[in-house]
């Protein structure tokens, strides 16, 4: 497949902007991580005109894809998690093109996994945890079963991925795989929620109760991230925390994730008088006499 694509990789490579290029071949064993493809080419570029670019071919039979994706697109995939392949593909591909040894310490950094990266995939993680379980928990309450079913799916795997991440790893395609091996505590409530024998209702009300418990003992170092940013200046509003770089890609999971907050006591509402003084902005900021009890910051 490498002879067929050759042109193609060694055309980019010639660009002064790309700084690596991988390819991963279709294996039997894990067909899936190519997208049913032959071939993938990832093009990593320090900067382009579209963050991500795509480009389908066909030699004879065989299909192939290509990706040129910039280095802030590729890195914010590997904060947030949304694209687990990706992982795969750095670890496992062959490197045919490494500019100043781009790809060499891009694995080396995420096999180090540095702590100040756990934290920040820890709260993306969290934050979307958080979400899923809240929204599930509404379904549950208005009888809306196969919702809430779906929303505590979505929220097992936040739970499953912050297990990993906690381990120092980074999640994979196959994650149920590797929490089997890490927390057994809770692939056994993944388990139990796809193939109990119970009622439906019944497998959401125990699982709602579990989730409430774990959810609750990982709150420390769920919002330690977002404590941190927000230590950095007096009070924020909602739209300084969307435009900071880091908390962006928290998304559209931030607001929910700082209500929760405020709930749990990390973060405090400040009303700011508006220039309608019967209508007062809310603006946010840390609690700092919890935080320092709770983190001693």
């Amino acid at each position: 497949m490498e002879h067929i694509l050759r042109p193609i990789y060694q055309e980019r490579a010639s660009h002064p902007d790309t700084i690596g290029v991988i390819l991963i071949n279709k294996r039997e064993d894990a067909s899936n991580m190519t997208d049913t493809f032959d071939a993938v080419l990832l093009i990593i570029v320090k900067n382009g005109q579209k963050e991500i670019f795509s480009k389908h071919y066909l030699d004879g039979t065989k299909k192939m894809t290509m990706h040129v994706v910039t280095e802030r697109r590729l890195r914010k995939w590997l904060f947030i998690g949304s694209n687990p392949k990706l992982v795969d593909w750095i670890f496992f591909g062959k490197v045919i093109f490494d500019r100043n040894e781009f790809l060499y310490k891009l694995r080396l950094e995420l096999q180090e996994f540095p702590f100040s990266g756990r934290k920040i995939k820890t709260g993306i993680q969290f934050s979307k945890l958080i979400r899923r379980y809240l929204e599930g928990k509404k379904f549950f309450e208005r009888d809306n079963y196969l919702d809430a079913y779906n929303h505590v799916v979505e929220s097992l795997h936040h739970l499953a991925r912050l297990s990993i991440i906690d381990s120092g790893l980074y999640p994979e395609v196959t994650v149920w795989s590797q929490v089997k091996k890490i927390e057994p505590a809770v692939y056994k409530l993944y388990e139990e929620l796809v193939m109990s024998n119970e009622s439906l209702e019944k497998r959401l009300e125990l699982l709602f109760l579990a989730s409430e418990f774990l959810i609750n003992a990982r709150t420390h170092d769920g919002a330690q991230h977002i404590v941190e940013v927000m230590l950095t200046r007096e009070n924020w509003t909602i739209q300084q925390l969307h435009e900071h770089e880091e908390l962006s890609y928290y998304s559209t999971d931030l607001e929910v994730f700082i209500e929760y907050l405020i709930e749990k006591g990390y973060i405090e509402v400040e009303p700011v008088v508006a220039k309608n003084v019967s209508v007062f902005h809310r603006h946010y900021r840390v609690d700092e006499a919890f935080v320092e009890k709770t983190y001693g910051l």
